[in-house]
Formats: structure tokens, C-alpha cells, sequence
């Protein structure tokens, strides 16, 4: 599944259509995680794309004219791919959705299995359900080791589960939930209400570099994952532990383990991690 990352390269690869208007929308499957809106085409037709946004694994386009009349939310699911392309590319057969501009250019949902959304949302986005009860972006100031710490004190889940809790923190999902907790030297099963504050600031600072490193190297090519310009991610090269059930340990040379937590694979090294 897409995580932080790689929606956000996505959301970077389709900023060139801010301020384009758009022509025409096509829908060819509706059953989407939720039924495509059959209004969509003529909310959407005339109207410019006024800005881009991310929240969550969410991408927010306002859409109007001058001042935005509404916000048509993306999500990409398991499987999903929004491409910019000339709208002369013919579609294939996963191709479910067009949203053409102006100038020639269309953004096109693609999703195989068919988990993504498209949405309409009227009014403020954010108070939507989908919206309304996300925890902070782990990426801005107000994630905290002191927040964290908090946030933990009367949960015994894991921590690895604990932090993949969107309620709590948004974009922290599996891939980088393990590669976090392996930089921080924490055990995934470690029950969240016993990490220190010192634990805690150093999860947090960890968080946000694996996450930023994966913002720099693209995101990572889970099932083929590629920007909306085409190009791959590369950060799925480093991983210390997602993956590499068996392989060495890149610090220590002992093998990489891999254990169910939350029904999610889990990856860390038992020299480097200890309980």
C-alpha cells in the first residue's frame, strides 16, 4: 500500500495542474472503496484546481473558481496510481477515472484492485469522518517526543502497533513503522506504555528522518509503486529490516526476523532490538 511518502511524491508530481482548468471528467468503473459520485463530472467540469494538499495518506485538490467551492479527495488504496499524462494516451484496463485539463494534460486513476476513493467533499474538507479525527503529521512541529510520550501512557498494545494508530499519528505505516523502531533501537513488541520520554524523543526524531529519507529517494517501489511523473522510488534499497526476513542485519550481521503484530508483518533484528 502507498504510505506517507509516496503520496506525497504523488501529490509533488501533480502540482503542475494547479491553476488549470479542467474539461472534462471521465468515470469508467464507479465501484471504487466507495461509489464514484455520478454528479462528479459537472461538479468538476469549468472549475480550476486551486490547490494541492496532503493530509494523512489523503490528497485534498480545493476546486473553484476564484475561492473553492469544494474539495475532491483522493485516496490511492492498495494499488493505486495517479499519473499525469497528454490525454492522448489511451487508457488501460485498469485505468477507472479521468480528470482532463485545458491544456491537453489528464490525470488518470489507476487501481487494479479497485481499494482507492475518489470523493466530493462540500464545504471545510476537513470535517469530514475520513478527516475530522487524524492525529498530527509526523513530519510537522507539533509531533513531539513529549506528544508521543503522552499520547502512550495508558495504551499496552505494542508500539509497533501503537504508532501505525492514525488516531495518534497520521502516515506512520508499516514500512517505516519497522524501519523506524530498528533505527531507535526499540523492540516492535515492546508494549507502547512502557517507553521512556527518552525513548519517545528519539522514536519521534527517527520517524521523521526515515520518513524524510524516503521523501528524498521517492518513496519506495512497493508492487511497482512510481510517481505520478513515471519515475520509481528508490528507498526500499536501504531498508535495515522491512523485507529482509533472514538477511543479516546491516549493523550487527545477525538475521532479520519477521513476525505478525496487529495482522501486519513485522520486521527487526533481536540483537539490535531488544525486548
Amino acid at each position: 500500500m502507498p504510505e506517507l511518502p509516496e503520496v506525497e511524491v504523488t501529490r509533488i508530481g501533480l502540482l503542475p495542474v494547479t491553476g488549470a482548468s479542467i474539461s472534462t471528467v471521465t468515470i469508467r468503473h464507479h465501484g471504487l472503496r466507495w461509489p464514484v459520485p455520478a454528479d462528479l463530472p459537472g461538479k468538476l467540469q469549468g472549475k480550476r484546481v486551486l490547490q494541492l494538499k496532503r493530509r494523512a495518506k489523503y490528497i485534498l485538490a480545493d476546486i473553484g473558481d476564484t475561492v473553492s467551492e469544494g474539495v475532491l479527495l483522493l485516496h490511492l488504496g492498495m494499488s493505486g496510481r495517479l499519473c499525469l499524462l497528454d490525454r492522448q494516451y489511451p487508457p488501460e484496463k485498469h485505468d477507472h477515472l479521468d480528470i482532463a485539463f485545458d491544456d491537453g494534460r489528464v490525470i488518470r486513476l489507476r487501481d487494479p484492485r479497485r481499494f482507492g476513493a475518489v470523493l466530493w467533499l462540500e464545504g471545510d474538507g476537513m470535517q469530514h469522518p475520513l478527516l475530522s479525527s487524524l492525529g498530527p503529521e509526523p513530519l510537522e512541529p507539533g509531533f513531539t517526543g513529549a506528544f508521543l510520550y503522552q499520547g502512550i501512557r495508558t495504551r499496552s498494545a505494542s508500539i509497533k502497533t501503537t504508532i501505525m494508530d492514525a488516531h495518534l499519528v497520521v502516515g506512520v505505516g508499516n514500512i517505516y513503522a519497522s524501519e523506524s523502531l530498528f533505527r531507535a533501537r526499540i523492540h516492535p513488541e515492546t508494549p507502547a506504555s512502557r517507553l521512556t520520554r527518552k525513548q519517545c524523543d528519539v522514536l519521534v526524531q527517527e520517524i521523521k528522518t526515515t520518513l524524510q529519507e524516503a521523501l528524498n529517494a521517492g518513496g519506495s517501489s512497493l508492487r511497482d509503486f512510481f510517481g505520478a511523473d513515471g519515475n520509481p522510488g528508490y528507498f526500499q534499497q536501504t531498508y535495515y529490516v522491512y523485507g529482509r526476513t533472514a538477511e543479516p542485519c546491516r549493523v550487527c550481521g545477525q538475521p532479520i526476523f519477521n513476525i505478525r503484530l496487529g495482522q501486519r508483518s513485522t520486521f527487526y533484528c533481536a540483537s539490535c532490538q531488544k525486548p
